[in-house]
């Protein structure tokens, strides 16, 4: 073929997705089930089964006599739309520079607080759905015991036998239906028997209504301190509504209401519950008081919805919707090696066509848990172990952000606790970036979507906090922020909480997404208004600094401190690395993307042509890594979590072996000195 010619390659059909029952390598070896297994039930939260349909969660415990299924719903956040402004901002932030410009930075550290604001509101849980079964199931064999997650069907399944009846559960939640739904099975007729109740944390009210369900209304607290108040001091909150749905076979098995609020089960083939819920959350900018979402009336539409639907139907919606986007990347790396236990190596096994009744398949595969796989992983690397990791974080990524829904915050969807670590917030510093690193190179494009909706939210509270705050054009966003697109800087130290660059980081999401997808209409409509009000509060925030160059002032590098010249503490100073290689991201973007929309000769982009050059550039410190300061301050955490001096190469473009060979070495330098030891390759 001449060097002038093309091939055309025809895009893939829908039926050439992967199917995984297929994938052998090139000895005709098959891979190992994609399936996450445990030997026993659940201990500790982080040991439980997640499962999701982007907007409703559970974990799953496993438990035999008692098991509890942990719910969440992603709108469940206390609070309501807040005043992200600060009018005593700018005499502060006239403070700061000063200070800086001094070389006071532990002084510059400390008066940076004052340009701090409230905390973030608290993301909240819904409920348990608890089961209680018979004293006999105390006695059952833990041998015979599993619990796994097949991430090939968004599955959960739970196996156990008591003497000689074999007992079978099986969870998934469908994102075509909105429902969380769970199966309960024995190998003997008339052996599934079992109370059922719905409980919460949560201030609530459970009943049942007719025979076969139990409602659970519930509210969120309208101010994260609401505990600490009377009623009357609170605004009301978010409401939410579930609806436990219980289904049991006709030809035997009979239902019982217990104590106005519990369901019994007796003597049933099988049963099954079904799970929806609904909440008057209404949008960021809207008072839950002043919701027209009634979360009752929509919970019973959801179960209407799917009233002639049965077990086999709502699995079928399911699998074809969640595989539609989990079968459209495989990853083998090699043939499976040697099993733990050091036998012959564990082979993939076909899977059985969807029946009625799920069951296990026995194989040398489900004698060895996960736990076991990845201890052993230090002294035998099973390259299936990585295989499944990686398609784990694709499950994930599916199960907790789909189109619709809120975007995935600090834990996804699933959380245990009223107020959970760092209030389980979306953290702009790098956290919600990472959740959304996979979606693009994973080929799952549409579970962004509730990613672009919540930076277009941001820009709408940060317009306000750049006016008021800083006295600037355009929108920005700080480091913490919450289902009501908080855009101011958090309540607490500057070390962390002062960080203006938490939106500009997310907008070099939208134009990532562009160049995946080529999309013109994106890039047009949703990706270039963002970008221009992002690169408007970048270029009124950049200020004229020494030598010519622009600035920011103050600056941070994400959640580390330095050791100042006169000796002291300080995390506050300018143009972080990390600063500088954001602003550079971003406004290399807008360039790139007014080129490709006809918009160059805007005034906008030609400031940012003339800003670019003026940017302090990266430098290498005098121990050869990437310098974290427009200074070489002395570190005083070598091996500190964070790396943000280092996103120049990563998820930014500024540094390639290609075009700064050098700092690339210093790149590996500052790797090196976190803790993290690369082999040489230069």
């Amino acid at each position: 073929m001449d060097d002038e010619e093309w091939v055309l390659v025809q895009r893939s059909t829908e039926k050439d997705r992967w199917n995984p029952s297929l994938m052998e390598d090139i000895n005709g070896e098959s891979s190992k089930p994609l399936k996450v297994t445990f030997s026993g039930p659940a201990k500790h939260w982080t040991d439980a089964i997640p499962i999701g349909n982007g907007r409703l969660g559970a974990m799953i415990w496993g438990g035999v006599a008692l098991e509890t299924l942990q719910l969440n719903e992603d709108t469940l956040w206390t609070g309501i739309p807040g005043d992200y402004t600060n009018p005593n901002a700018p005499a502060a932030l006239s403070e700061v520079r000063k200070l800086v410009d001094n070389g006071q930075y532990a002084e510059a550290t400390t008066a940076a607080e004052k340009l701090s604001g409230n905390q973030s509101d608290v993301y909240r849980l819904l409920g348990d759905i608890k089961l209680e079964f018979d004293d006999s199931h105390l006695k059952y064999d833990e041998k015979t015991y599993k619990r796994e997650l097949d991430l090939d069907t968004a599955t959960a399944r739970v196996k156990y036998s008591v003497a000689d009846i074999e007992y079978t559960r099986e969870h998934f939640a469908s994102n075509r239906n909105q429902v969380i739904v769970t199966k309960i099975s024995a190998s003997k007729q008339g052996s599934v028997s079992f109370t059922v109740s719905l409980d919460s944390k949560t201030s609530h009210h459970s009943y049942v209504e007719g025979e076969n369900q139990i409602i659970m209304e519930a509210s969120c607290p309208g101010n994260r301190y609401a505990q600490k108040l009377n009623e009357n001091d609170s605004p009301q909150g978010i409401q939410f509504t579930s609806i436990l749905d219980l289904q049991v076979s006709e030809a035997r098995g009979v239902v019982r209401v217990l104590e106005d609020s519990k369901l019994r089960v007796e003597g049933s083939d099988w049963a099954v519950l079904l799970l929806v819920s609904s909440s008057s959350f209404d949008g960021p900018f809207t008072k839950p008081v002043d919701s027209k979402k009634n979360p009752t009336s929509a919970s019973l539409s959801a179960l209407k919805s799917i009233g002639s639907l049965s077990y086999i139907d709502i699995y079928a919606h399911h699998l074809d919707d969640y595989q539609s986007l989990f079968h459209r990347v495989s990853l083998q790396l090699s043939k499976s090696s040697k099993s733990v236990s050091g036998n012959a190596s564990l082979t993939r096994k076909e899977l059985v066509p969807f029946q009625s009744d799920i069951s296990f398949k026995g194989s040398e595969d489900d004698k060895v848990s996960t736990a076991e796989r990845v201890k052993a992983f230090q002294t035998d690397e099973d390259p299936s172990l990585v295989e499944l990791l990686f398609q784990y974080g694709r499950y994930l990524l599916i199960s907790c952000s789909r189109p619709g829904t809120q975007v995935a915050n600090l834990q996804g969807i699933w959380n245990k606790d009223l107020t959970p670590p760092w209030d389980g917030a979306q953290h702009l510093n790098i956290n919600l970036q990472m959740n959304y690193w996979p979606a693009l190179s994973c080929n799952l494009k549409e579970c962004q979507e509730p990613l672009f909706e919540y930076i277009s939210s941001l820009s709408i509270s940060g317009s306000k906090t750049a006016k008021v705050n800083y006295e600037a054009k355009g929108w920005v966003a700080h480091q913490v922020s919450d289902l009501w697109a908080k855009t101011s800087p958090d309540a607490g130290q500057a070390l962390w909480a002062l960080w203006p660059m938490g939106g500009a980081w997310l907008c070099t999401h939208l134009w990532e997404h562009y160049t995946y997808t080529k999309d013109r209409d994106f890039l047009r409509e949703k990706a270039y208004p963002l970008l221009e009000g992002c690169t408007s509060f970048l270029l009124d925030w950049l200020i004229e600094g020494p030598g010519g160059y622009l600035e920011t002032n103050p600056s941070t590098s994400p959640e580390h401190m330095f050791i100042a010249p006169d000796g002291k503490p300080a995390s506050v100073s300018y143009s972080s690395t990390m600063d500088m290689s954001i602003i550079k991201e971003v406004f290399s973007a807008i360039v790139s993307a007014a080129k490709i929309l006809g918009r160059n000769k805007d005034e906008l982009v030609q400031k940012v042509l003339e800003a670019l050059p003026r940017l302090l550039p990266t430098k290498i410190a005098r121990d050869g890594s990437v310098m974290e300061w427009a200074q070489d301050f002395q570190d005083p955490e070598v091996r500190h979590r964070h790396v943000s001096h280092l996103f120049g190469l990563f998820p930014g473009h500024t540094i390639t072996v290609e075009k700064t060979p050098d700092l690339c070495k210093a790149a590996a330098n500052t790797l090196n000195k976190r803790g993290i030891y690369l082999m040489p390759t230069y």
